[in-house]
C-alpha cells in the first residue's frame, strides 16, 4: 500500500472581485502520510478552510492537481468525487452543521443512508447502520444522548455528534475545520483529545485547520500560511 494517502501540487484558489484578483490558496504544494496527522496552521483568513476544502474534494481548484490514493480528484466526474467524500472522507467544521430536527442519532446515521441508498453495491442496512450510528455516540461518550436535538445539546455534545457523523463510514482521511474554535478551552481540550484517540484506534489519517499552534505542536507534521501561501 502507498504510504502517501493525499498529494496537492501547485493549487491555486483564485476569486476576481472585479479588477481585483483574490488569492484565496496561492501555489501550495504538499504531501501527507497515511495514519499520519497534518496541521493546516494561520491566522484568520489565511485560507485555510479553502485549503482544507480544496484537499477534501469540497470545491475545485482554480488550476492544480490534488490526488488521493494516487487518483486525480479533479480529474473526477462530480459523482466519482461525491462518491469518494461519502466513503473515505469525514469532515468536522467549526459550527457543526447539525440538522436541526433530527436527534443526534439521525444526524449520525444521514452520511451512511445516502450511502446505503445512493450506491448499490454498499451492502448496507437501516438497522445495520443504527447499530454502527449508536455504537460510535456511545464511543465519544453520548450514549445518554442519542434522541436529543441539536438544540438540547451543549456545544462540546453537538461537536462530538458532529464527530460520530464523520466517522459514520470508516473514512481513511479525517478532515476538521477549526474543530474546537467554537468551544471553551476546556471542552475544546477535551474534543481534540478525543480526535487524537479516535484517529490512532481507526487507524486514520488526520488533517486539522486550526489558528491555535498548542495544537499544531501535538500533530505529526503542519504547514503554516499566511494570505494564501505557505510560509
Amino acid at each position: 500500500m502507498n504510504d502517501v494517502i493525499l498529494t496537492a501540487h501547485e493549487i491555486y484558489k483564485i476569486y476576481r472581485n472585479g479588477s481585483r484578483e483574490i488569492r484565496a490558496v496561492d501555489g501550495i504544494s504538499l504531501q501527507i502520510e497515511r495514519t499520519k496527522s497534518f496541521a493546516i496552521v494561520g491566522p484568520s483568513g489565511a485560507g485555510k478552510s479553502t485549503l482544507l476544502h480544496l484537499l477534501g474534494g469540497l470545491d475545485n481548484p482554480t488550476r492544480g492537481k490534488v490526488a488521493f490514493d494516487g487518483r486525480d480528484l479533479y480529474a473526477l466526474s462530480d459523482s466519482e468525487r461525491a462518491r469518494i467524500r461519502n466513503r473515505s472522507v469525514g469532515f468536522v467544521f467549526q459550527f457543526y452543521h447539525l440538522l436541526p430536527e433530527f436527534t443526534a442519532l439521525e444526524n449520525v446515521m444521514l452520511p451512511a443512508m445516502i450511502m446505503g441508498f445512493g450506491f448499490r453495491d454498499s451492502g448496507i442496512g437501516v438497522k445495520k447502520i443504527r447499530e454502527r450510528a449508536e455504537n460510535i455516540l456511545k464511543s465519544v461518550g453520548l450514549g445518554d444522548r442519542l434522541h436529543h436535538k441539536p438544540n438540547e445539546l451543549s456545544g462540546g455534545e453537538a461537536q462530538r455528534v458532529a464527530i460520530a457523523r464523520a466517522l459514520i463510514n470508516e473514512p481513511a482521511l479525517l478532515l476538521c475545520d477549526e474543530p474546537t474554535g467554537n468551544l471553551d478551552s476546556k471542552t475544546g481540550e477535551m474534543v481534540f483529545g478525543l480526535l487524537l484517540e479516535l484517529k490512532i484506534k481507526k487507524d486514520m489519517t488526520l488533517i486539522v485547520a486550526t489558528h491555535d499552534k498548542g495544537i499544531s505542536s501535538r500533530l505529526d507534521q503542519s504547514i503554516y500560511i499566511r494570505d494564501g501561501r505557505a510560509a
